[in-house]
Formats: C-alpha cells, sequence, structure tokens
C-alpha cells in the first residue's frame, strides 16, 4: 500500500471558484476554428506546458486509480496512476511484446512496460518538447540501472534504449499519420496503448483504421480515454461537457459506444470492457485543481494567452462533470 504522505489537503467542492481562479476567469465554450489549427494548438499546448506537468504531476500525465475506500483514503497520485496502467493489463492481458504507445506524452507508460514488463515500446507524440523531455528521463533512469551517468547512455541503430530487459524510443510524430509512418511495421506490432489521447484526435475512425493497420492478428488494443454521458441535455452539455473541450483543446467528445462502435467497424473485436471507472479516478481533479493554485502557474497560463487560462478553469469543469455524472472515464481493449 502507498503511503499517503504526499496525499493533497482537502479542496473545495467541485466546480468551487478560489479567488486565485477568480482573478483569470475568461469565456469558455468557444467553438475551435479548424481541425488543423486546433491540433496546432495542442502541439504548442504541450511544447509550452510540459515541464509544469512534469513538476505538478509527475512522469505520468494521466488519471490515478483508486478503486477501494482504502485506496482512496491512502494511495499517492503516483500510487494510482501506476494502478491504472495494472488495471489496463488486467483488462487487455498484455503481458509483453512490442508496443506502440500513442500519445506517449513524457514517455512513463512507456518506460514501466519496457522495465517491468520487458516489452520493446515505440512511444509517440505530436510534441517535440515531450520527445525531449521523454530521452531524458529516460537515459537517466537506464543510467541509473546500469550505474552510468546519463550522458553515457547511447541508443541503437534504432533509436532505442535498453531499459531493464525492454528497450524503448520516443518518435516525434502526429499520430494521424501513424500508418503511413509505419507502413513498413504494418501488422508487426503486439499492442497498441492509447490513455487520454484519442480524445485528442479529429478523425477517430482514423486511428481505429490505423491501430487495425499496423497490429498483427492476434494483437490487442488497449485504451483509456474521457467520455460525455449518453443522452445528455442541451444544458448539462454546455455547462459540463463544452468547457472541457475547450478548455482542454479536444474535438467533440463521443460516448463510450461510439468508440465500441468504431472499434469494430475497423474490424477489431471486444476484448476488455468499456469498464467506466468514473467514480474512481475523479480523485485525479480534486488533487489537479489543489495543485494548481500557485499563483506562478496561473501568472504563466495568462501570459500564454486564452488557451492557458481556459486550461486551468476546465479543471474546474472537469470537476464539476465528474459530480455531475456527465463527464465519464472509461478503460476498454481490443483484438485484432
Amino acid at each position: 500500500m502507498a503511503s499517503s504522505a504526499s496525499a493533497a489537503p482537502p479542496t473545495a467542492a467541485a466546480g468551487e471558484t478560489t479567488d486565485l481562479s477568480k482573478q483569470y476567469d475568461t469565456p469558455i465554450g468557444l467553438a475551435h476554428t479548424t481541425m488543423q489549427a486546433l491540433k496546432d494548438r495542442i502541439k504548442l499546448h504541450y511544447d509550452l506546458a510540459s515541464d509544469y506537468y512534469l513538476n505538478l504531476w509527475g512522469e505520468h500525465i494521466h488519471h490515478g486509480y483508486w478503486p477501494t475506500p482504502e485506496s482512496k483514503a491512502n494511495d499517492t497520485k503516483e500510487f494510482a496512476q501506476l494502478s491504472l496502467i495494472r488495471l489496463l493489463l488486467e483488462i487487455s492481458g498484455v503481458s509483453g511484446g512490442r508496443v506502440l504507445d500513442v500519445g506517449c506524452g513524457v514517455g512513463g507508460t512507456s518506460r514501466f512496460l519496457a522495465s517491468q514488463l520487458g516489452c520493446d515500446v515505440t512511444g509517440i507524440t505530436i510534441s517535440g518538447k515531450q520527445v525531449q523531455i521523454a530521452t531524458r528521463l529516460t537515459k537517466a533512469e537506464s543510467g541509473k540501472a546500469a550505474s552510468e551517468q546519463p550522458s553515457a547512455v547511447e541508443a541503437d541503430a534504432h533509436g532505442f534504449l535498453q531499459l531493464g530487459k525492454g528497450k524503448v524510443r520516443f518518435v516525434e510524430l502526429d499520430a494521424e499519420r501513424m500508418g503511413e509512418f509505419f507502413a513498413a511495421d504494418a501488422g508487426s506490432f503486439d499492442v497498441v496503448w492509447i490513455s487520454e489521447a484519442l480524445s485528442h484526435f479529429p478523425n477517430k475512425a482514423l486511428f481505429f483504421q490505423n491501430a487495425h493497420r499496423v497490429l498483427k492478428e492476434g494483437g490487442k488494443l488497449v485504451l483509456a480515454d474521457w467520455f460525455k454521458a449518453e443522452g445528455l441535455g442541451q444544458q448539462e452539455f454546455d455547462n459540463d461537457i463544452k468547457p472541457i473541450e475547450d478548455g482542454m483543446l479536444l474535438p467533440p467528445l463521443c460516448t463510450q459506444q461510439e468508440y465500441v462502435q468504431l472499434a469494430t467497424g475497423a474490424g477489431l473485436e471486444t476484448l476488455g470492457g468499456p469498464k467506466d471507472i468514473s467514480q474512481d479516478v475523479s480523485k485525479t481533479w480534486d488533487i489537479s485543481w489543489s495543485l494548481v493554485q500557485n499563483p506562478s502557474l496561473w501568472a504563466f497560463a495568462f501570459s500564454q494567452g486564452r488557451d492557458g487560462i481556459a486550461f486551468l478553469q476546465a479543471f474546474r469543469a472537469m470537476r464539476r462533470g465528474y459530480a455531475d455524472g456527465s463527464f465519464r472515464y472509461a478503460v476498454m481493449s481490443f483484438a485484432k
């Protein structure tokens, strides 16, 4: 059981503002102009903000999972983030192999799969800054394991860094191009792993098609993401979902069943889930709202213009959406 020493202090009720957030209140719920403009904004956001993510949230830029009352009371966010990875392994049955980690962030999951399961992992992200950070962190971890300085750690001829029994590399790539980029590797990946990234993709059907293309027969797609609830009324959508789409730089959110339909439409079979774990991950945003009550972070966001402020304000909308039930979180897996 993880220690609760670094657990966040009690926070305000979902949706409640703070004195700090009120200083930077900004209109939210604005539409994106074009999908390419949205992708450009996402790339810029992660290029600018990834160091802040790393400092505030650690190497795993995804939700934590607290499945029991005991875990909710005691587990740190770091332990809970690893618990989410273990849940994804459980529902998919993944135990090793060649992995494509789509939307890999700063590489936390990629390193876990390589070091703990011996996987050969290629992580892709739209952000060149994230590639730099992920590579730096991987060299540091690899060097520590081998009692070497990070500067002495060298990649192999294919760009992979050894990590435990596995290896990992990171590539700057728009995930919507992964089918053509990995054309020579079609049908060769054992696993496509995507955690909280697909919600950013304008063309989700294309992702499922590309996943089917790069997976070998029997290969698995492992997925965790954010969703809107089924059957929302316009007021619920406007109050809870639209601010999240705007502040988190998302095209329209899907429901869980829409992902299942897109996956099966691409030729994949449902393996596990969808498993809705909304109430077991919502603590993530209580902790996040507490962590961002830092004047320097809001000042940085303000310096980045409206998108920066809308992003932090969307934390409040995420908490409210979970509390209202309009915003959902689920894990699922598929097989080719």
